[in-house]
């Protein structure tokens, strides 16, 4: 038996990846969490626990952070259970550590299930579309700075740089949620970025967002 942490801000995901655990009868505890500073209160109570972690939406700001927390919590295990991730992200994290199993979203239940199968035996999955995606040669020429960004899209990036959440940009945009979920998965796939944090920072030094404006 074996004590998860879920850090998935999607609801959907959340509770249906809860809803896979819970089916397998192998996990003695399931909580979630909302951000990295809870995540890492509940590592330090049990640091055997595994982590299912959705990277996209998260606040971990880059990937040695996400690495480091694995060096410091060296019994726990990880279940990265996002969106598409990047090339170097991807790269970066088989090459580093066995304790991160990578399943992409849009793989398939028996391919999800198979990587929590392996959660509980402390064993590393990697699914195939990840496998694939490493095996592509890497880019080596850059698109332009903006990356092909839609008005909308710049317009979307320049709102989670100043700090508003996904419901406040669709309640102030008259979008619903689930679109701007939709720009944001489009906006870190042209970038080549995971997350927030580094979106932003790709933002900041391409000149996509205003530095004044976003100091105020």
């Amino acid at each position: 038996m074996k004590d998860i942490i879920l850090f998935d801000n999607q609801d959907i995901t959340r509770i249906g990846m809860e809803t896979l655990i819970n089916m397998s009868k192998k996990a003695s505890s399931v909580l979630s969490v909302e951000n990295k500073s809870e995540l890492v209160k509940l590592l330090i109570a049990n640091p055997t626990s595994a982590v299912v972690l959705d990277y996209t939406l998260s606040d971990f700001t880059s990937v040695d952070e996400l690495l480091n927390l694995g060096y410091r919590f060296p019994q726990s295990r990880w279940y990265l259970f996002s969106d598409e991730l990047s090339y170097d992200f991807l790269h970066r994290i088989v090459i580093s550590s066995e304790l991160y199993s990578i399943v992409l979203k849009a793989c398939d239940l028996d391919e999800i299930n198979i990587g929590v199968i392996h959660l509980f035996r402390d064993e590393r999955f990697i699914c195939g579309r990840v496998s694939n995606q490493l095996l592509q040669p890497q880019k080596t020429v850059k698109e332009d700075v903006d990356k092909g960004l839609t008005a909308r899209e710049k317009a979307i990036l320049k709102e989670i740089a100043l700090g508003r959440t996904t419901k406040e940009i669709a309640a102030s945009r008259n979008l619903s949620f689930h679109t701007v979920i939709t720009h944001r998965k489009n906006i870190f796939r042209k970038l080549e970025v995971n997350n927030v944090h580094e979106a932003v920072k790709y933002a900041m030094r391409a000149g996509l967002v205003d530095l004044a404006e976003y100091y105020i």
